[in-house]
């Protein structure tokens, strides 16, 4: 009877998370469908129409009015910022706080916003974001207990990262690596695996939306001088990675401190920046998405410093308060980057690229596991020795910096580092200063 009883509450337990996976799921893809078609629609009509980018510092205040006016709650006498993006969503992984309903719809009008009128930026983002948000009300909803409420969470994670790359495998683990390093949280495996393939599927099979291809046309041959090579430019994306996180949180600290985290002027004075780099680039190659020059890259050289205009403009976008995502900018860092070097380093041009965009995202994301997926799903399993060597290399060379400050440190990546368990990225920064 007791071994019956047993079985019964395995069997609920199991139901119930994919019944809420499947939910969540099927609302993310939705969403993130809606996402990607519109975010191309008002790209295209950016790149068509130049004069836009005119309009940034305007749109950054009323990006900023909507940030101050409706991105803010106090819960449990605990302020609760939607400003604070994929933060606020980590937190609530941790338990620290809660995910705010209307966090989505706030971040897809900002990214929209902030993708016509030219800011350096991904998709990601909002996707993670609005998986939150459609986490936090199925939670209210069904009415999760504390627990509970963490795995959903990370199942909307998931499904957010799944629809919004194509890459269901890869969202399944994000979802379960992304809040701490060192530890994957496998309690939340059913929800979130159930979540992001739903998500997928909704997103490709239900809406139609299609992602993007990268073709590695050859692999170079196995040889101990190959290795080398790889763990040597893996040293290099690793360190690029970390360059990008310390500028962006540099503006951002600086920025919210001279202006009193007052996010219309924040924004407001970073939309004139974009639009004084966008004079000095003589191009809007930078600004947007980037998505020609990262399928550029894989086929023919790109300008050789690249990498360290879209890593200013995307600092200064992200970091002066605009929104939208990280993993794309991070994407044609790494992928550009890895283009100048290939005459360099005497490797294949779009196996070279295609190894930036892996470890770039890698050390930034501090997302082992998952990186090395995304790299089997984005390239058809090409290559899995190398990237594996360049997402560990990346990982362990980036140290403990990362794009989100709230990631929390389970276990340091290795013993050459005196980290304390528990702090997060942000509380090791701020020693280091």
């Amino acid at each position: 009877m007791e071994k019956l009883r047993k079985y019964k509450h395995v069997i609920k337990v199991l139901m119930q998370w994919i019944l809420l996976g499947g939910i969540i799921g099927a609302a993310v893809g939705s969403a993130t469908a809606l996402l990607l078609e519109t975010n191309d629609y008002l790209g295209k009509i950016r790149e068509g129409n130049g004069w836009l980018i005119g309009l940034l510092p305007l749109g950054g205040i009323a990006l900023g009015y909507m940030y101050m006016k409706f991105g803010t709650s106090m819960i449990n006498n605990t302020l609760h910022d939607a400003a604070e993006m994929n933060n606020l969503v980590i937190e609530a992984v941790h338990g620290k706080k809660q995910v705010l309903r209307r966090m989505g719809p706030i971040v897809y009008l900002g990214t929209f916003l902030t993708v016509l009128l030219g800011g350096s930026t991904g998709r990601e983002g909002a996707a993670i974001q609005m998986g939150g948000s459609v986490a936090e009300t199925v939670i209210q909803w069904f009415r999760l207990k504390k627990g509970d409420a963490k795995i959903i969470v990370m199942s909307g994670i998931s499904a957010g990262f799944g629809a919004a790359f194509g890459t269901p495998i890869t969202g399944v683990v994000f979802g379960m690596e992304m809040a701490a390093l060192g530890k994957l949280k496998f309690e939340a495996i059913v929800p979130c695996l159930v979540a992001s393939f739903v998500g997928h599927y909704v997103t490709e099979g239900g809406w139609g939306v299609k992602h993007e291809h990268f073709i590695i046309q050859a692999l170079p041959p196995h040889s101990m001088l190959t290795f080398v090579k790889i763990a040597a430019v893996s040293v290099i994306f690793g360190l690029l990675s970390v360059s990008y996180c310390q500028l962006r949180h540099g503006i951002q600290t600086i920025t919210e401190r001279l202006f009193k985290k007052n996010h219309m002027k924040r924004a407001f004075v970073g939309g004139l920046i974009i639009i004084a780099l966008t004079l000095l680039a003589g191009s809007q190659d930078y600004n947007g998405r980037g998505l020609s020059m990262i399928e550029q890259s894989f086929k023919e050289d790109v300008p050789p410093f690249a990498f360290v205009a879209k890593l200013i403009f995307t600092a200064v976008t992200i970091g002066s308060g605009f929104v939208g995502g990280e993993a794309i900018p991070l994407f044609f860092m790494g992928a550009t980057l890895g283009n100048a070097l290939h005459t360099i380093m005497g490797l294949p041009l779009a196996f070279l690229a295609a190894l930036g965009l892996i470890a770039v995202f890698c050390g930034g994301a501090n997302t082992p596991v998952a990186a090395f997926l995304l790299s089997m799903e984005l390239f058809d399993g090409k290559g899995v020795e190398y990237f594996f060597i360049a997402c560990i290399v990346s990982y362990i060379v980036s140290g403990h910096h990362g794009l989100w400050t709230a990631q929390m440190v389970y276990e340091p990546k290795s013993k050459l580092y005196k980290i304390t368990n528990g702090d997060t990225i942000g509380e090791i920064e701020k020693r280091k200063q």
